[in-house]
């Protein structure tokens, strides 16, 4: 099934803005700027938001990539901080009637070292407060994750602290490779072609 919506998760702010927890707002950001977009600000969905047109298959050759086909999805980025990001997906997913399986949600994941990017669809929140809040609003756990890997301190009572604060510097190269990783099977995601997109991400 095609991705109608990806919301990229993180705080908003300043103060937030180079940290691990917000690897998701980094990755939509990126998205936007390919497409030549810009975020607006949309009080009724709590955050800010885009539509994108992304071609269905990023290999194609320049010549039949005229007349390929071409989707459109969404891109939100909550206002509302981290534990509260359940509030925007549902204002928005609710208003253009986009179901909970046409939702793809990007977020840092404590589980995996900077450099790693992985594709899944359900399980559980993986103790991180803004799936959590996702799954509560949306009712279901059914809707896809991309998960950036940053790392993990080293014992749970750091967690807070490391994901409040910016990465290194070869902790951001790994971070930014995943991305461009991640960016280049977007337009698959988004087309639906999930299983084509797990053999290359979960190969490397």
């Amino acid at each position: 099934m095609s991705i109608a919506l990806i919301i990229g998760l993180g705080n908003p702010g300043p103060r937030y803005f180079t940290t691990r927890h917000n690897v998701g707002f980094w990755l939509v950001d990126q998205m936007a700027g390919q497409a030549h977009e810009q975020f607006r600000h949309e009080a009724k969905f709590y955050g800010e938001a885009c539509r994108v047109e992304m071609s269905s298959n990023p290999f194609e050759k320049k010549r039949e990539s005229l007349t390929s086909p071409s989707s459109m999805c969404w891109l939100l980025k909550p206002n509302t901080f981290m534990n509260r990001s359940g509030q925007a997906v549902v204002a928005l997913a609710n208003y253009y009637k986009i179901p909970v399986e046409q939702i793809l949600v990007v977020h840092d994941d404590l589980d995996f070292p900077p450099g790693i990017v992985r594709l899944k669809k359900g399980g559980s929140d993986c103790r991180h407060n803004g799936l959590r809040d996702i799954v509560a609003h949306l009712g279901s756990n059914q809707f896809m994750r991309l998960r950036l890997g940053i790392g993990h301190p080293g014992h749970k009572d750091q967690v807070v602290n490391y994901v409040l604060n910016a990465p290194t510097h070869d902790e951001q190269t790994a971070i930014e490779g995943a991305m461009s990783a991640a960016l280049e099977v977007m337009p698959l995601i988004v087309a639906g072609e999930l299983n084509k997109v797990m053999q290359q991400l979960h190969s490397s």
